[in-house]
């Protein structure tokens, strides 16, 4: 029983009381009857019915309480059906319409099952289509994506094919720019493709194909020049020859110039106006347009070093082939006399141009060597046939056209910055008096220049300052200018003479800005007058002594690069390495000839910086490991004493060391400058370290700063424990 029930039975016991009279019971029954009717639960006045129900059992009211309850039913039956006649007709409506809405109901509902099953149907349909329209999209992009990979390709394959159209029609530059291109950029955009990796592939032999097409046209330039060569010597001779009758005829009429020989520098100016270009001219053409684009192709490839071999070995070649085995001089007007020294002069005369024009590609060095032997073999053939010549005329004749050819290649050999040859004391006076003149003419002209502008102007300052800044720019632009750009020759005594020349302008300068002082207006001020061109001789000069330092050092390097040392050699050498007698000779030869016209001060610096660094050469050459330098192939073991490869270092090989050193030592102690000694110090100790019989004084810091302070403390105890090992194994052999 739930509370609620007992809290409202209780309070019905307290309104009335359980028994009482019938009247009172029955309103009490149909009160209770009206409860449960209006009860919103069937259980909520149940609970306290029961009890009641059975009191008036044990009270024999039984059927007071029935009768009570069936009137009350009885009761409400008839109100119902009184309810249900008045609304009737309502009621059976309300009943149609129900069935009308229910019917109505069914219908929409299988309208509506219909719908949904049409939208399903429609929704499959669009899923459908929008997986296909998915699908198409995806196609579409792949599409895309495979065309654009297709043009990237068909760009890359047709540059590619571009490439060997430009070589078959011999655009090797062009090719080459095209391969650079096609590899630096286009291979680039195309990387995850197989055919970038095929055409990667294929680049190395590509540029061999370039290379070797271009020196394909530059064998058949190189066959050209060979065929031509007889035919410039031939036009070098006849031109010399027009020169040397030119300057025959001008000392005629001028006795003077009989004291200048052809190619002397007062003949150059005299024949300033026939001056004849051999390899550009009327009668002949020599382009070297293929030999440049030889060249720059193989640099641009890398394969500088090997086109420099091939080249040399070409014109090697080609020399052995104008030489004849032998010569005939009594052939008529000598002839073939006449064929072998025009090959000469033409070759010699194709590698000296090439040399000044490609210093890369032919040094001096090269160009003298073929030149030498081209002599020395044409002085054979004419040697061996001069005996068979019995007639004077004939005889004169060969003297004079080998007179002629000398003259030819005085000329070729020849260059406006090469020093001259002074023979005589009264050349040397003639030469000295041309600097004077020169200064002579300058001051002349300055007066002149006053002189003409004197009366016509009126603002002297102006004139002053384009005078002075006329002469400026003259003596940088055109004078100082041409002379630094020769520094980048290869050849030494043209450098020195170069320094020579920028120093003796810088002294005209300064004297030109004393004229200039004197000769201005008083309007113009009373300070000093200063040129631009002075400081920039001045500073151009140590670029020219910086190139002397260069090209001297650099010989040095080549001569200490051919050292070779046998560090276990079986038994003693005598004499010094040869590397080392032609260092010192080298040395001392540049001192005493091609340095010999530089100031003493600039000399003793040179001097100095060459001996510091052909010392220091040597020392790396013998103390640090392969790779430092190109080393030649040779019969025996010619590794550092540093490097891993040599394990033990016996006397003999520091014998031959110390022979060098010592050889070395008293050559410059000859020089009479004890200064020059101390370049020397470190290179001493080294082999006095070596040659010692107590190694372990090294290890004593007070004895090794007494005896081996210059020595480098890191390879001295290597080279002893080389040297030691020798020993140990001398030891256990007993």
């Amino acid at each position: 029983m739930r509370p609620g029930c007992l809290a409202k039975r209780s309070q019905f016991h307290h309104q009335a009381p359980l028994f009482g009279s019938t009247l009172d019971n029955a309103v009490l029954i149909q009160g209770w009857i009206i409860q449960i009717v209006n009860s919103s639960s069937d259980t909520d006045y149940l609970d306290q019915l029961i009890p009641s129900i059975r009191e008036y059992s044990h009270g024999n009211r039984t059927s007071q309480l029935l009768q009570s309850l069936t009137k009350f039913a009885n009761d409400r039956e008839a109100q119902i059906e009184s309810i249900c006649t008045s609304t009737h007709q309502e009621f059976v409506t309300s009943i149609n319409q129900l069935l009308d809405i229910r019917e109505g109901t069914v219908s929409l509902t299988s309208e509506i099952l219909d719908l949904n099953q049409s939208i399903q149907a429609s929704t499959k349909r669009l899923a459908e289509q929008k997986k296909a329209l998915v699908e198409s999209r995806s196609h579409r992009q792949n599409i895309d994506e495979t065309s654009k990979a297709l043009q990237d390709c068909l760009e890359v394959l047709l540059l590619a094919n571009q490439i060997y159209d430009l070589l078959a029609k011999k655009n090797h530059y062009a090719a080459l720019r095209a391969l650079d291109e096609l590899q630096n950029v286009h291979l680039k955009g195309v990387t995850q493709y197989k055919i970038a990796e095929v055409i990667q592939r294929s680049v190395p032999v590509t540029q061999k194909a370039i290379a070797d097409a271009v020196m394909a046209d530059l064998n058949t330039w190189l066959y050209r020049i060979r065929e031509m060569s007889q035919y410039l010597g031939e036009i070098s001779l006849y031109h010399t020859d027009l020169r040397r009758a030119r300057l025959k005829e001008r000392s005629e009429k001028m006795p003077y110039l009989e004291h200048f020989k052809l190619n002397s520098a007062i003949e150059l100016i005299s024949d300033e106006h026939e001056e004849f270009d051999l390899l550009l001219n009327d009668d002949l053409q020599v382009d070297f347009t293929p030999l440049f684009e030889c060249l720059h192709i193989h640099q641009s490839l890398g394969r500088m070093d090997r086109f420099r071999v091939e080249y040399a070995t070409t014109r090697r070649r080609q020399k052995e082939l104008l030489l004849p085995p032998s010569i005939s001089l009594l052939d008529e007007e000598g002839a073939c006399l006449h064929t072998l020294l025009e090959e000469i002069a033409g070759f010699a005369i194709v590698e000296r141009t090439t040399m000044k024009k490609i210093p890369d590609l032919r040094s001096p060095v090269d160009v003298d060597e073929l030149w030498d032997s081209m002599c020395q073999t044409a002085v054979g053939l004419m040697k061996k046939a001069l005996p068979s010549v019995n007639n004077a005329e004939n005889l004169l004749k060969i003297k004079n056209l080998i007179a002629l050819f000398m003259q030819t290649m005085d000329i070729v050999q020849s260059d406006d910055y090469m020093p001259m040859a002074i023979q005589n004391e009264e050349e040397y006076d003639k030469v000295l008096n041309m600097y004077p003149l020169c200064c002579i003419d300058i001051r002349n002209f300055l007066n002149q220049f006053y002189f003409f502008s004197n009366d016509d102007f009126q603002h002297p300052n102006v004139i002053d300052e384009t005078l002075k800044t006329s002469l400026d720019e003259l003596l940088s632009d055109k004078v100082c200018e041409t002379l630094v750009e020769r520094l980048s020759a290869q050849y030494l005594g043209q450098i020195v003479q170069i320094l020579i020349n920028l120093e003796y302008f810088e002294i005209a300068c300064q004297e030109l800005e004393l004229l200039l002082a004197a000769a201005r207006s008083p309007s113009s001020g009373d300070g000093p007058v200063t040129l631009g061109a002075t400081d920039k001789f001045r500073n151009n000069k140590k670029v020219a002594e910086k190139r002397i330092f260069e090209l001297v050092n650099s010989k040095i390097d080549d001569l200490i690069e051919t050292a070779e040392y046998d560090w276990n050699a079986p038994k003693l050498h005598k004499e010094p390495s040869n590397y080392m007698q032609t260092l010192t000779r080298f040395l001392s030869n540049i001192m005493n000839s091609t340095l010999l016209g530089l100031p003493t001060e600039i000399k003793e610096l040179i001097y100095f910086d060459a001996l510091s660094h052909a010392a220091n050469m040597v020392l790396v050459r013998i103390l640090f490991p392969p790779g430092s330098f190109t080393h030649r192939s040779n019969s025996f073991e010619q590794a550092l004493p540093l490097s891993p490869d040599v394990k033990k270092i016996n006397p003999n090989g520091v014998a031959a060391l110390a022979q060098d050193v010592d050889y070395l030592t008293k050559f410059v102690e000859g020089l009479g400058v004890p200064i020059l000694l101390e370049n020397l110090d470190e290179l001493q100790q080294t082999v006095q370290l070596m040659e010692a019989d107590n190694t372990e004084e090294f290890y004593d810091i007070s004895i090794r700063n007494k005896k081996y302070g210059r020595v480098d403390a890191m390879n001295g105890p290597v080279l002893i424990e080389k040297y030691g090992r020798w020993l140990a194994i001398v030891f256990e052999m007993g």
